[in-house]
């Protein structure tokens, strides 16, 4: 269990609470899965892997971000990782407080940063990101590969939707 209910707590309780609403039931009970599904693999990890690193999820997220670009600026790591900026600058904080991550000023704009790992930083994702995978091969292992293709692809969908679609009345939240 990841939280204090059960997945049939949560899931009992939420149909008997919004019994008799005008509410698409699949797509919440699919928003609400993704969601507890990524709090239950957050959490996981954290606990399984990055503790013996002293990393969060969000410096693990961080330190991945740059990793991949190698130098990024600030608002495109924050943004990429999911984070806001004023996060960002705590996690980077803490990475560059630990010898992970470097600033630098932008050399066509002195208002803007980018970030790169140390050398150090290069070596810790060497050795943590196989750890952390083979915990993404635990994690899936309940699946075939079918549904895990399936749901690969059911994720992708849904994140290209979202980059795609311009915000609209549809999609504005209800105040």
């Amino acid at each position: 269990m990841t939280g204090q209910y059960t997945l049939d707590q949560t899931e009992h309780a939420v149909a008997e609470r919004l019994s008799g609403l005008p509410v698409d039931h699949t797509a919440m009970a699919a928003i609400g899965g993704l969601y507890r599904a990524a709090g239950a693999v957050r959490n996981h990890f954290e606990r399984t892997v990055l503790a013996h690193y002293d990393l969060s999820w969000t410096g693990w997220v961080v330190l991945w971000v740059v990793w991949v670009w190698r130098d990024i600026e600030t608002r495109h790591a924050a943004s990429e990782a999911g984070i806001t900026k004023s996060t960002l600058t705590g996690v980077v904080k803490t990475l560059e407080a630990r010898d992970l991550v470097r600033r630098r000023i932008h050399p066509a704009d002195g208002r803007r940063v980018i970030l790169s790992l140390t050398p150090g930083a290069g070596t810790l994702m060497a050795e943590l990101f196989p750890r952390l995978n083979a915990q993404e091969v635990a994690v899936l292992a309940g699946l075939d590969e079918q549904e895990l293709s399936v749901l690969v692809r059911a994720l992708r969908t849904i994140v290209l939707g979202l980059e795609t679609t311009v915000e609209s009345p549809a999609l504005s939240p209800v105040l």
